[in-house]
This record gives C-alpha cells, sequence and structure tokens, in this order.
C-alpha cells in the first residue's frame, strides 16, 4: 500500500475502542439487562418541534447551502447568545458561523489557526480531555501539552504546571466548561487569568461549551467564555472563539448542528477554510436549527430529567464512594477503590452496567494520569434507567 500521512500513525484509538478491547472476551451477569453509561450520547427524546422543522425542511435538499450558513440561522444563534449570555448580540455576518457538530469544528479549528512552520508549535489542552483536541493538535503539526485538572485544586485550570517555554511556543489553547468528564465550570476570575495568559502570548482559545445547558439551577446557568470577555471589557473577543451544539441541549446528536462564535477575523479564515473543507450545513439541519435556537422550553424539560436523575442517582453513591455534584453537565466523575480499568472490567462482569474508565479519557503528564481512580459515569439513559444503574454500582462497591 502506498504510505500514508505519517502523522496518522500519532493517532491514538478512541477511549470507547480501547475499553470495548479490554471488555471483549468477557461476558456480563446473565442476571441484569445491559445498561450503558459510557457514552455521552443524550438518550431522552428529540422534541417534536425540531422533527417537524426538519422534515418541513426537505425541499431544501434541492439547493447547495452556503458554508455561511443562511441568514435567518446566524440571526437565530446571535440572537441565542445574546439572551443566553447578556453580552451585546453579535454581528451575525461576522461573528457567528453554523457547524456540522461542534465535535467536525474543534477539530478543523487547529488546522485553520496553527502554524506548523514555527519551530516547537504547541496546542495546549485539559488532562483529562475531549480526544478531539489531541488528535487536532497532532494532525496540525503541533505538539499537545497538557495541564491536569486535579481534584486537590477543584479541577481548575492550572496554567503554572507548564513551564514559560511552552507557553511561548503554544499558539492555541482548547479548553472545555462545563468541563468533559469533571463538570467544572470556569469562573470569570480564571477566564480573566487565561485571557491575559492570552495575550501576553498571541494564544488564540477555543472554548468548547457543548454541555453549557445541563445545569442545575435554573436561575444560575454557567458562565460562558463570551460572556465573560464581555464583563471584562473585551467585547472584540479578541482571540477567543467559542464552540456551542445543539446535541446535548436539544437531545439531536444525529442532527451535526452547532455554531462558533468570538474574534471577527479569526472567523474569517476559519471561514475561508470551510469552504474548500465542503463543510456546509444540511438546509433541512439549518430550518431545524432554528427551530431549535429559538425555544427554550423543551431545553427547560430537558435540565428537569437531568436534575431528577442527578438527585436520586448521588446520594445513593455517597453512601458508599466518594463522588460530588458537577457544577454543570450530565457526568459523574467518580473515584474508585480500585484501578479503574479494573473496576470497570468488574462491574461489567457482575452486573451488566458499562462506565468508562478515566485513565483512558487522559494522558500521563508531569508524572501522573489524572483519570486513574476514577470512571466517567454519562447519566444519559432514562431516569428508571439510571436510578437501576446506581443501585449496582452501590451493591458492587459496598462488596469491594
Amino acid at each position: 500500500m502506498r504510505h500514508l500521512a505519517p502523522s496518522l500513525e500519532m493517532l491514538q484509538p478512541y477511549p470507547f475502542q480501547k475499553f470495548s478491547k479490554i471488555l471483549a472476551g468477557l461476558t456480563p451477569s446473565p442476571v441484569y439487562r445491559q445498561i450503558r453509561l459510557s457514552i455521552g450520547e443524550p438518550q431522552h427524546p428529540t422534541p417534536s418541534l425540531i422533527k417537524d422543522a426538519l422534515a418541513n425542511g426537505l425541499d431544501g435538499l434541492a439547493r447547495y447551502p452556503a458554508t455561511q450558513g443562511t441568514v435567518e440561522l446566524r440571526e437565530a444563534i446571535a440572537q441565542w447568545v445574546a439572551s443566553r449570555y447578556g453580552v451585546p448580540q453579535p454581528d451575525a455576518d461576522r461573528q457567528v458561523l453554523p457547524v456540522n457538530g461542534s465535535r467536525e469544528a474543534l477539530f478543523a479549528f487547529a488546522q485553520t489557526v496553527v502554524d506548523a512552520s514555527q519551530s516547537g508549535a504547541a496546542v495546549i489542552m485539559p488532562n483529562p480531555f475531549y480526544q478531539i483536541y489531541e488528535g487536532a493538535a497532532l494532525l496540525a503539526g503541533a505538539t499537545p501539552a497538557f495541564i491536569n485538572l486535579m481534584p486537590g485544586t477543584g479541577f481548575v485550570l492550572n496554567p503554572e504546571e507548564l513551564g514559560e517555554d511552552v507557553w511561548k511556543r503554544a499558539q492555541l489553547i482548547y479548553v472545555c466548561s462545563p468541563g468533559n468528564p469533571t463538570g467544572h465550570v470556569m469562573s470569570i476570575p480564571e477566564w480573566q487569568h487565561l485571557f491575559e495568559l492570552a495575550d501576553r502570548h498571541d494564544l488564540i482559545i477555543a472554548s468548547d461549551e457543548c454541555y453549557s445547558e445541563i445545569y442545575f439551577d435554573e436561575l444560575a446557568p454557567p458562565v460562558g467564555a463570551l460572556q465573560a470577555a464581555a464583563t471584562l471589557g473585551r467585547d472584540d473577543y479578541r482571540n477567543l472563539v467559542v464552540f456551542s451544539s445543539l446535541s446535548k441541549r436539544s437531545n439531536v446528536p444525529g442532527m451535526r448542528s452547532g455554531f462558533v462564535a468570538g474574534d471577527a477575523g479569526i472567523l474569517e479564515k476559519f471561514l475561508l477554510y470551510r469552504t474548500y473543507h465542503g463543510s456546509a450545513m444540511n438546509p433541512a439541519v439549518q430550518l431545524a436549527s432554528i427551530a431549535a435556537w429559538r425555544d427554550e422550553q423543551h431545553v427547560q424539560d430537558n435540565r428537569r430529567l437531568y436534575r431528577e436523575k442527578f438527585s436520586a442517582v448521588v446520594p445513593l453513591l455517597q453512601e458508599v464512594t466518594e463522588v460530588e455534584m458537577p457544577d454543570a453537565g450530565f457526568y459523574l466523575w467518580l473515584k474508585t477503590p480500585i484501578d479503574d480499568v479494573t473496576f470497570a472490567k468488574h462491574l461489567y462482569q457482575q452486573y451488566n452496567v458499562v462506565v468508562l474508565p478515566g485513565s483512558l479519557l487522559a494522558r500521563e503528564a508531569h508524572g501522573v494520569n489524572p483519570g486513574h481512580n476514577r470512571v466517567r459515569i454519562a447519566l444519559v439513559a432514562q431516569p428508571e434507567e439510571c436510578l437501576e444503574a446506581a443501585h449496582r454500582l452501590r451493591d458492587f462497591i459496598s462488596s469491594l
């Protein structure tokens, strides 16, 4: 076979692929039906208003869509951003760009902004992390640099963990707030520190906010990066691009719809890249997305389901182990009394519950793997399934 791009050899299998190989050959208990809480795939019903809008937009399939999307979609997103975060409405033509889900945009963004001709180009990211960040950095010709998120500091990003030499070489930093898997929401002071670093090192910030609409207090939504920037007088959003998605907010992961917003100069170049990349959004999906961004009732109903699940599950697990409510998001970052991979294997064998070992979501950095002795539990199933899984987890941990 012809020689392929050598950078592909640096990519690791996805955590789910790694864990599937670990489970291969193991037999789960036949006493229990399987409950899968390993993948962050929303399993609540898709709202009818979105499905109806999608079906009614099928005539649009006869036309090529523009990479920038329709004016109506960009304006709906801009209006939502202003309403949600209390910021001036972004310029729908220059500061907002629809994307086919945040995942593909997070990957493509590094290919747009990283200059691999610069010696030692680095991309900074949290650890544990969404593996797209690492793959994007590697295929853009940069070296990933990790900042460990540790419980002793409340999973706060600690820039001092990296030396000045790394910050000087860094061109891009990925952050995730609310965090995957920790659930930590960055505060205004944390954002201020990061903005100061970005200014000092001419660093671009990519803020992954796909979990922003899963939170527990209707009166206290998580702070977003654009909100923090505006609060701190950075109304031009310089060197900042935010990535958001309908997947978790509206239970449409299969629709692949989201947006990026922020620095107009950066988005102009990102749009140019995407024009060549062939990543225009399906016209029917655009109409369904407009319906989704313009409705908040289904989002509030969605949050209510998550509140119910966390309120039932967390007290049960707290009887037997160390587990805390996240600031936001739908993950529990559970501490395990034994090695996390062994824990997940035995839980699968004895109780047929599938969770994801934390060490597979992280890399060893600065002498430690911050996912070790943790498992990620995605409370995405229906409430009765999540409660049943919690009872099995409690029994399993009690038996160790």
